[in-house]
């Protein structure tokens, strides 16, 4: 998917909303568990519940891959059905891969050419051998690791080099790495003070925002210092959203949760 279509898709939705697929076997609805593939089965009812109000969906790899084979199965079948709604949803594989050229070459043509994703999370912190390969691929997009929204984003993030902390001097370097129309970043709502020294030094990239919800971010202070004029937003809600409820209604209340969400988005973009 290009940046354009992706704007042009959040215009058309009046949402910025992207749906993580968090997929915790031990929480999906116990009615689920009478199914061949109860994972993606859950994916399937949430991501057909919520597409009117989400622009992205992003599988996280780990819930995948601590089930084995199965977990992989599941996730390819959850990837194919998105592809079916491929111009309504941009595909994020939260993987958080990098490593030297050419590992990091076979991981981009894992997502990219066999999956098939529109996007990959990429760790920066080995450098731009590292990060190169996923930027071969046209259309496709990397998602490097600025700030993140965890507690232990202090312990090695906020270490300051002279007046420069480690987290800007990763967004001043990578930046010339990609542009912003094959690169974003992640940065955590619950980091929304540092959104506009962030914005100074990436004006125009966009910015996928986990934290908003189960984790407490504040969407209103995401886009007052996040938003720009093409919005350069993708904000990201898993918990809140897909596990709204343990019961049979699970995506009803999923949909109620995202809707709520995509209301209060185009409030906001207004």
């Amino acid at each position: 998917m290009t940046r354009q279509e992706l704007i042009g898709n959040i215009r058309k939705k009046k949402s910025f909303l992207c749906v993580g697929l968090d997929t915790e076997i031990n929480k999906i609805p116990p009615h689920l568990l009478r199914e061949e593939d109860p994972v993606f089965e859950f994916n399937r009812q949430i991501i057909d519940a919520t597409i009117d109000f989400a622009v992205a969906y992003k599988p996280n790899l780990a819930f995948y891959e601590s089930l084995g084979l199965k977990g992989w199965i599941s996730l390819e079948k959850t990837i194919s059905y998105l592809h079916m709604k491929k111009d309504h949803a941009f595909l994020i594989a939260d993987a958080k891969r990098g490593d030297i050229g050419n590992t990091s070459a076979q991981y981009a043509k894992a997502f990219f050419e066999i999956l098939d994703v529109d996007a990959i999370t990429v760790a920066p912190y080995m450098g731009s051998d590292s990060v190169q390969p996923f930027l071969a691929y046209p259309n496709k997009w990397i998602i490097l690791l600025a700030l993140t929204s965890n507690k232990g984003a202090s312990d090695f993030q906020y270490i300051k080099s002279g007046e420069t902390h480690l987290f800007e001097q990763v967004l001043k370097t990578s930046s010339h790495w990609g542009t912003p129309d094959n690169m974003m970043y992640v940065v955590g709502a619950t980091q929304a003070q540092q959104l506009e020294t962030i914005r100074n030094i990436i004006p125009e990239h966009f910015l996928l925002v986990p934290g908003v919800g189960a984790q407490g971010g504040s969407l209103r202070e995401v886009v007052r210092y996040g938003m720009t004029k093409d919005i350069g937003l993708l904000v990201n809600a898993s918990r809140s959203i897909i596990f709204a409820s343990s019961k049979e209604d699970f995506a009803e209340k999923a949909r109620e949760e995202a809707e709520k969400m995509q209301k209060e988005m185009a409030t906001l973009m207004n």
